[in-house]
């Protein structure tokens, strides 16, 4: 069943075309992977979804409700955890908590338990009453986190919610969100470290130039890569024929040539980079540069926009 549907949506600024025509659902319980470079349109879909952002075009629905007609409803079903921390460093944890309980309008009595319960989840008991100016990066992501999880959402948010921490935050953030999940949370969760969302993601959809390129669970996009991609360096003068012969090659499944360099799809990588230098070396062509990769999320996200996520 799903949870979060969106249908064509779209979503233009001035001359921007920012999202254009995305569908996507999110079923119920589903840990789901928004991934894109900078620009690709990913932070306008979340700010929809948030209804910080009115769609310019299209069908959005949180928990059944309509992110333009119910505001309100679909507000009280999410959490959101951005990625800048907002948090105040004069107050300590429990002050924080305490403040925006208060603004999400959770009940008095239920706050306070509440809280209790975060701190422990987060593992920050121990540093409740410390104040959040002298704790480290990784306290106050786990904090960040807890804000998020006050009002005990059906649906929660989380962007970027590991960056610039220490690798022992980062597993308990990790912990925390398996945990969550297992309790019925529904999560959509954008990172720009594609291990944790080969980790964590039931599925992923991959944005670029405000479009979904791609939409699976990882380990069916990684298969479609085959054993391996390799990426060749290429003078200008490469002809159209060699492509065509290069594709011809039994172990190469597809050739894509971005710029001066041939980015191949393979049935089997080693086989295929005996193939492919074999018939460079037969036409004298010249190769600048080789690289093989690994068959993984980041490399289907390489292979499929050309850049790197964190371009």
């Amino acid at each position: 069943m799903a949870l979060v549907e969106v249908n064509n949506l779209s979503k233009i600024y001035g001359d921007v075309q920012a999202v254009d025509g995305v569908s996507f659902e999110i079923q119920q319980g589903e840990i789901f992977g928004l991934l894109g470079p900078n620009g690709a349109g990913k932070t306008t879909t979340i700010n929809v979804l948030c209804t910080y952002t009115e769609p310019t075009a299209g069908e959005v629905t949180v928990a059944g409700h309509s992110v333009i007609a119910e505001p309100e409803a679909v507000q009280r079903a999410i959490g959101v955890v951005p990625q800048d921390i907002a948090l105040y460093p004069d107050l300590n944890g429990v002050e924080n908590l305490r403040f925006f309980g208060r603004m999400y309008d959770v009940p008095k009595a239920r706050l306070e338990q509440r809280i209790g319960e975060l701190l422990e989840l987060v593992g920050l008991a121990e540093h409740a009453h410390k104040r959040v100016e002298h704790y480290s990066g990784g306290m106050k992501r786990r904090l960040n986190l807890a804000v998020g999880l006050l009002s005990e959402p059906r649906f929660l948010m989380l962007d970027e919610p590991t960056v610039g921490v220490d690798p022992q935050s980062r597993n308990a953030t990790f912990e925390n969100i398996q945990a969550l999940n297992r309790q019925g949370l529904t999560i959509l969760y954008t990172t720009h470290y594609m291990e944790e969302a080969e980790l964590l993601c039931d599925r992923v959809a991959i944005m670029d130039e405000g479009q979904i390129i791609a939409l699976d669970t990882p380990q069916n996009l990684i298969n479609t890569l085959g054993m391996g991609i390799i990426h060749i360096g290429v003078k200008d003068d490469l002809h159209e024929e060699m492509l065509s012969r290069l594709r011809a090659l039994p172990q190469v499944k597809a050739v894509a040539r971005r710029d001066n360099t041939l980015a191949f799809e393979t049935v089997d990588a080693q086989r295929a980079l005996l193939e492919i230098i074999g018939l460079f070396n037969e036409t004298d062509t010249v190769m600048t540069s080789l690289e093989i990769l690994e068959p993984n999320l980041e490399s289907v996200f390489i292979q499929l926009t050309g850049k790197q996520l964190r371009d």
